[in-house]
């Protein structure tokens, strides 16, 4: 948090990276988010120099395709149960996507 810019917030998450391709220059992350700030995960790795493929916004590689950002698993509580419901699911591996050939995720 950067506490000489007014109305700063905390915004915290951590990394993992699964695989690299050296050929396309491109990293395969598991994050996880701390805090839930609105575009948290694009403005945090632009900062790093590691820019998403395909953020218009905050990146410069992909121009023109579509932002390689994809929620793999959302856990959420039921709000009556409070049972804990998981979702899973992985983009097709086409595309931008291939880097998940032979990934067991």
């Amino acid at each position: 948090m950067n506490k000489d810019k007014k109305n700063a917030k905390l915004a915290k998450l951590d990394y993992e990276v699964i695989t690299y391709n050296e050929v396309k220059n491109l990293s395969l992350l598991k994050i996880n988010l701390h805090t839930g700030r609105h575009h948290q995960i694009r403005v945090q790795l632009s900062n790093f120099g590691h820019s998403i493929f395909g953020d218009q916004k905050y990146g410069t590689r992909g121009q023109g395709k579509q932002i390689a950002l994809w929620a793999y698993e959302l856990i959420i509580k039921h709000p009556i149960t409070k049972e804990e419901i998981v979702f899973k699911d992985l983009p097709e591996n086409n595309g931008t996507w291939c880097i998940l050939k032979g990934i067991n995720i």
